[in-house]
């Protein structure tokens, strides 16, 4: 029996407005320490208001200790709601404050949950494991010897009577707004032995709209499941050595999706840009570190994000629309397709937006990289470092980091997940790669970048960076045992 963490937590967390005693006509404070922060009404600014009766907040007071200075003191408010995170609201809220309520604030028994998992031998009785894993929700990949093949979302996550109620704050005064129950461990997404033969998870959307529950709003790209999906089907008997080769892919399907729409649209402003464009033209849609075109294609739909977004929502803001690229492809396909979209009117219309977001990124990679486009490459910006925690430390840095970043393929949309920071550096990926074909379960291939060890003078500290780069797997035989056995008696 196999278990693979496939997904990031699934939201299930709601943000209260939270009625506190004070002077209604006070504005919303930054700090946390009302009590000299407020200009209150009563003697006790840590109560707060809920189906008309005043609750006192549970008062924790922290000591944050600062190298070379003062302590810190702070007191931090916890409501029935969760804790007060009114300084971070910028002042939203208004006269009211701002309280976070999430299921992994609750007392929750994961490792027990683990414990039964790794002892289940079918899988009834590893789904018996997963009641106890309520946070954050996963999603689960299950195989067994038997042939069985399972998929569950799993986790505590709260039902809402509207989903929009997932959206915006709550009024912590009304109990109309608690959440009443959560989804049923029965009713959570799970497939089990599907007729298509597999099954497959990359953050995409697990449920189809006749699903009674919300679960997010929020869901990855489908393009690199699309992908999974796509490269499964095309081939009946899959070995251990092709998953590899899935798991490196890095064919990129919105590129396939979207720029022949992009490339009609477009009006190359001089040389520079005519041949960018011809590059394009003649693209195989993969997200390889040395060709010219990834380059030229995520910087093209960064400056399509800025076009649609930067004059109209605050950079403040822009930091927190983590769904701004799911937004962006819907808008593009909208107006694909000939409908109306205020967004993309707003910015000008289909060809301005596009022709003005060619030519701001052909002239930003014109100045890094140079005027000769069949020059740049996707690795000369998109590179991975396994940064140690400490490193920011400056003499650390020569021992914990590996050296240089180093130039990788793929994406955020391909199926070698690869995402990125604005300056290219890789942030996002999977720390382990692993393959097994069940019908020989004691045989495993992995890369654990950047290595296994976590100190530095071991030679198994950053020995899997470049396999981890390159696409190269370890073989684990677990009949076979090298080295020392080291035996425990009682």
């Amino acid at each position: 029996i196999f278990l693979t963490k496939l997904a990031e937590a699934v939201p299930a967390a709601s943000i209260h407005r939270q009625a506190i005693r004070e002077n209604q006509q006070q504005p919303l404070t930054t700090s946390l320490d009302r009590k000299r922060s407020f200009s209150v009404a009563t003697d006790n600014p840590e109560e707060f208001l809920y189906e008309g009766e005043w609750e006192q907040a549970d008062v924790m007071e922290e000591t944050i200790q600062v190298k070379d200075g003062s302590d810190v003191q702070l007191d931090v408010l916890e409501t029935r709601h969760g804790p007060v995170i009114s300084e971070f609201s910028e002042g939203a809220g208004g006269d009211t404050v701002l309280s976070l309520r999430w299921t992994a604030l609750d007392a929750t028994a994961e490792l027990d949950a683990i414990l039964e998992m790794n002892q289940a031998d079918d899988w009834e009785s590893f789904e018996k494991g997963l009641e106890k894993f309520s946070a954050p929700a996963q999603n689960f990949v299950f195989a067994g010897k038997d042939g069985t093949i399972a998929y569950k979302a799993n986790g505590r996550i709260p039902v809402y009577d509207d989903p929009d109620d997932a959206l915006l704050p709550l009024r912590g005064w009304k109990a109309e707004d608690e959440w009443q129950s959560y989804i049923p461990f029965d009713e959570l997404p799970t497939v089990i032995n599907p007729d298509q033969g597999y099954v497959a998870t990359a953050n995409n959307k697990v449920v189809s709209e006749e699903y009674p529950y919300h679960i997010s709003h929020n869901w990855a790209q489908p393009y690199r499941y699309t992908r999974i999906a796509e490269m499964l089907e095309s081939d009946e008997a899959v070995t251990a050595a092709d998953v590899q080769t899935m798991q490196m892919d890095v064919k990129n399907l919105q590129a396939e999706e979207f720029l022949p729409y992009l490339m009609e649209n477009t009006k190359a402003r001089g040389e520079v840009e005519k041949q960018a464009l011809q590059i394009m033209e003649e693209w195989n849609l993969e997200d390889d570190r040395n060709f010219p075109q990834p380059l030229i294609f995520h910087h093209w739909m960064a400056n399509i994000e800025n076009e649609l977004y930067q004059s109209s929502i605050p950079e403040s803001i822009q930091s927190l629309f983590r769904g701004s690229a799911q937004t962006t492809d819907e808008l593009l396909r909208k107006d694909r397709k000939g409908e109306t979209s205020l967004w993309v009117e707003k910015a000008g219309g289909r060809s301005a937006l596009i022709t003005e977001a060619f030519n701001n990124t052909i002239q930003e990679l014109e100045e890094e990289f140079g005027k000769d486009p069949s020059a740049w490459t996707w690795g000369s910006f998109h590179a991975v470092e396994f940064t140690h925690p400490l490193s920011s430390i400056g003499f650390l840095e020569r021992f914990l980091n590996p050296g240089e970043p180093r130039a990788v393929s793929g994406s955020r949309v391909t199926v070698r997940a690869a995402g990125f920071k604005e300056n290219g550096l890789v942030n996002h990926g999977a720390s382990w790669r692993f393959v097994i074909d069940m019908t020989d379960p004691e045989v495993g291939y992995h890369v654990v970048g950047p290595g296994q060890s976590g100190h530095f003078r071991s030679d198994w500290y950053h020995d899997q960076l470049e396999p981890w780069v390159e696409g190269q797997y370890h073989v684990t035989r677990l009949n076979e045992q090298e080295g020392k056995v080291l035996t425990l008696r009682p």
